[in-house]
């Protein structure tokens, strides 16, 4: 099949999506068709339908699927930064600390032991399928997010998981770092594929030293010095509207990220912090609002794209190297163990039951994890077999996340009661 038929295809796809949630809302079909998953049903659809499509390889392909991935995320952590009317603050962001501090590492530690019991995985490989699936997505949660800025009131459930997905996008990476330092290690003793794993005290003190301390509070810093020096420069320097919001935005995006990148730190993190920081010079500006919605609808682009190629790939036979077990693992993942770590973790917070519920239950999955993923298998050696397998569980808990937090979130979300800043 020639690459013009695979774009019009593509197309196609992207068209259905923009076109069928507000189809079924008019029809007034009872199940909520979600962007995410028209463009998820579309692409298994293509796929089914067409027998000469590209085969969609995330494993020799993963340079592409790693830069495509990486652009999504880092356009979804400005449009997060920019939207949170809320300052930081240990009272104020509470919920998010503990989602972090808590609920995060219980999920990794828990999906890494599903992954070595009941998937067979060998060690690293299951950690870094613990560290991919941790962090809450900001690319797919729109539904379940704050509004655009400037919005007067908000729930917070919704500030809890805007907030989250920007942070853990970032804090996730030193776990995917050990998984791929015990690799390398294990290999450097064997000379072959290091998915068994090895943590002499060495790997820890660099990864501790480096990975951790040294990345996060690089990637901090950088994100709130490029905040303020641009904040300063179109707010205080610049004439009025005389600045391009399209080029505000993407340029912010970059270099942040690629400034942070150059110094060794987490650009994730240096992306998110510098569109919050920008975002405190002059608050209520209404070019926040002009600068978010061109971040809104380029990350659309993005997560038309991936989603729709990932439904091309489930009908290709990415899941095929599941069984009975990958679905037990992904349902325990996504049902019960998220489920439980948010909700202990927010115990003794000012909550209502119905925000504690929603941030506990709606930690969805998505394009963070295939980049994440991506990264992980092109810089250690994993093995082919382990590679298979973990693209096929992470493909399995992105397309049920997608469909089950597509039909249920905007229900959840409308019973929550709005509260002000």
């Amino acid at each position: 099949m020639s690459y013009e038929i695979f774009l019009a295809m593509l197309g196609f796809g992207v068209l259905s999506s923009a076109i069928v949630p507000a189809l079924a809302r008019r029809m007034g079909w009872r199940l909520p068709v979600s962007v995410p998953i028209a463009c998820l049903f579309g692409g298994i659809g293509v796929g089914l339908v067409f027998d000469g499509i590209p085969v969609i390889d995330p494993i020799g392909q993963g340079v592409l699927v790693q830069r495509i991935t990486e652009m999504a995320v880092i356009l979804s952590l400005t449009g997060g930064g920019l939207k949170l009317d809320r300052a930081i603050g240990l009272r104020s962001w509470a919920s998010t600390w503990r989602l972090l501090a808590l609920t995060m590492p219980i999920c990794i530690l828990a999906l890494a032991g599903l992954g070595w019991a009941a998937l067979g995985l060998p060690v690293a490989a299951a950690l870094l399928l613990g560290a991919v699936m941790a962090p809450t997505d900001p690319v797919l949660a729109a539904s379940v997010q704050v509004g655009p800025p400037g919005e007067a009131k908000e729930t917070e459930a919704r500030f809890a998981l805007t907030s989250e997905a920007g942070l853990n996008d970032g804090l996730a990476f030193p776990f995917v770092y050990l998984a791929i330092a015990a690799t390398a290690d294990r290999m450097a003793e064997t000379g072959g594929p290091g998915d068994e794993g090895s943590f002499d005290p060495p790997v820890l003190w660099e990864w501790l030293a480096i990975d951790v301390f040294w990345k996060i509070a690089a990637g901090l810093v950088m994100g709130w010095l490029i905040g303020r020096f641009l904040g300063w420069a179109v707010f205080r320097l610049a004439p009025r509207k005389g600045v391009s919001d399209a080029f505000l935005a993407l340029g912010l995006t970059l270099f942040a990220y690629g400034v942070t990148e150059m110094v060794n730190g987490y650009g994730f993190i240096a992306v998110f912090i510098a569109a919050l920081t920008f975002r405190r010079f002059e608050r209520d500006h209404s070019f926040h609002t002009d600068l978010h919605h061109y971040v809104e609808q380029t990350e659309m682009i993005f997560l038309i794209c991936v989603v729709f190629v990932t439904g091309i790939a489930i009908a290709q036979g990415i899941l095929a190297p599941l069984g009975l077990s990958g679905l037990l693992v992904a349902g325990l993942f996504l049902f019960v163990v998220r489920p439980l770590a948010g909700w202990m973790s927010l115990s003794g917070l000012k909550l209502t039951r119905g925000d504690r519920f929603a941030i506990s239950v709606l930690g969805i999955r998505g394009v963070g994890s295939m980049y994440y993923l991506a990264y992980g298998l092109n810089h250690a050696p994993y093995s082919m077999e382990s590679g298979r397998l973990l693209w096929a569980i992470v493909a399995l808990i992105v397309a049920i996340s997608v469909v089950a937090h597509g039909i249920g979130a905007p229900r959840l979300m409308s019973r929550l009661t709005p509260q002000d800043d």
